[in-house]
């Protein structure tokens, strides 16, 4: 990761807003400024972000791993165990400790949705100027650099044929947790074999059935896959931090013509929206390029989310590619496009793809068939 281009860019924005500090609670912000990737849980970490110098509030515990994947060595730590030295074993007092070296400071930046409430009036109590940096955090993070790139190309690459495996091995009487292993087995394997000292996690379900599928979002469980079930298969792998998604509808046997006329309509407009997504257009206009499909088959009222969301270190990131966004989407973005149609008593129905503008043309990143012919099992 190139964590100092990343830190100039940001440094640059503090500047131009006069923010002499930047406070920063989100996990995924301060994994894409340093690179380590913290376990969320009830101690917290802080990243305290200057002109001149990055420090770190961090549990004790952490200290080690801190500086073996940041190089970062200036970490205020505190403890919960008996301690023979000087070491706090409260993180407010750390907090507040290092808020008073930073008194010649006139404005302390804060993402307002993330610093909790204790923090914040810690802050005005020093009589600082507060100003929201979130919206420069989303904005700076919606363009991906191209290390960023490379590592949700990479993502990409592996969980689509993790996708091929589990399709591939679905068949009657196995349950929906069985098929998603072939999936999971690959990403272990293939990550093992491959990519040395790499980190990784997934994420997975494949609801199946009529009830489940139509339920857009339904974690796998135990359930047997019958003759007849429609499978929602959805997958997500971040390796090294980075994240890609793809997902495809398919079928245990043959669908019904109900069920056949509601997939290719979903094909129709997931391909719509990967036609039409590219540098230069808006994001509602993207959305819109799907909604005319469904809209136009009569499946208007079986639409129950937007056509796409970002991705990279979040699992679903700014921007949304929905009805009211009117941003002009720019080089380096990349999205998941996800149209779906979810009917009761038929059936719900998605692929999505992972994508990367360019503007030398959109990049697909994922992989696998969509057309019904090769989603029948």
């Amino acid at each position: 990761m190139n964590l100092k281009q990343r830190i100039d860019a940001f440094r640059k924005t503090m500047k131009q807003d006069n923010i002499d500090l930047s406070i920063v609670m989100n996990f995924e912000n301060q994994m894409y400024f340093t690179g380590f990737k913290a376990v969320i849980y009830s101690r917290p970490i802080i990243l305290f972000i200057s002109q001149e110098k990055i420090e770190v509030i961090a549990p004790k515990l952490e200290e080690n791993h801190f500086k073996d994947k940041t190089g970062i060595q200036s970490i205020h730590t505190y403890t919960e165990i008996p301690t023979e030295d000087d070491t706090p074993t409260r993180y407010q007092d750390v907090f507040n400790d290092l808020l008073k070296q930073y008194e010649e400071a006139k404005t302390i930046g804060i993402e307002t949705a993330f610093l909790p409430a204790q923090f914040y009036t810690a802050v005005k109590a020093h009589n600082f100027e507060v100003k929201d940096i979130s919206e420069a955090l989303v904005k700076q993070r919606t363009y991906k650099y191209e290390d960023e790139q490379a590592a949700i190309r990479d993502s990409g690459k592996i969980v689509s044929e993790a996708v091929a495996k589990t399709i591939e091995n679905t068949k009657e009487g196995l349950t929906e947790m069985d098929i998603d292993n072939f999936g999971n087995s690959y990403l272990f394997d293939t990550i093992s074999q491959n990519y040395p000292d790499a980190e990784f996690g997934f994420f997975v379900m494949s609801p199946s059935g009529i009830k489940r599928s139509a339920m857009p979002h339904t974690f796998s469980n135990t359930k047997t896959i019958h003759s007849g079930d429609v499978i929602v298969h959805s997958r997500q792998l971040e390796l090294n931090g980075y994240r890609a998604e793809c997902e495809r509808t398919f079928f245990a046997g043959q669908p019904n013509p109900d069920q056949k006329k509601a997939f290719e309509t979903m094909v129709k407009a997931h391909k719509a929206a990967l036609d039409f997504i590219k540098v230069g257009v808006t994001a509602k206009e993207v959305d819109q390029a799907a909604r005319d499909v469904i809209e136009k088959a009569g499946y208007g009222d079986y639409i129950s989310h937007r056509t796409g969301h970002g991705i990279g270190i979040g699992q679903h990131e700014e921007p949304s590619l929905r009805f009211d966004n009117d941003l002009v989407l720019e080089e380096g973005m990349v999205f998941c496009v996800e149209p779906g149609i979810y009917i009761p008593g038929v059936g719900g129905f998605r692929h999505s793809d992972t994508v990367i503008l360019k503007a030398s043309g959109t990049e697909v990143v994922t992989d696998y068939p969509h057309d019904l012919e090769d989603l029948i099992r």
